[in-house]
């Protein structure tokens, strides 16, 4: 009897670090999935110069800081 519940243990454990292990590398995967998906973001973003430059001189330069 105690055979049978050491090796269903044992299998029991096994199963279980596979299945962690399967979790860590999905997890993994979708991290690098996401900082890639930033990094595009990012990269697609206009350049702040452009920006400021297609304003009009009045606008843009100054913040109201008693609104």
């Amino acid at each position: 009897m105690e055979i049978d519940n050491i090796t269903s243990l044992a299998t029991s454990l096994a199963s279980a670090q596979t299945h962690d292990a399967v979790g860590i590398a999905v997890l993994k995967k979708a991290m690098d999935i996401g900082a890639a998906n930033a990094e595009a973001l990012i990269a697609a973003l206009p350049e702040i110069a452009t920006i400021i430059s297609n304003l009009p001189p009045h606008l843009g330069r100054n913040v109201n800081t008693t609104a």
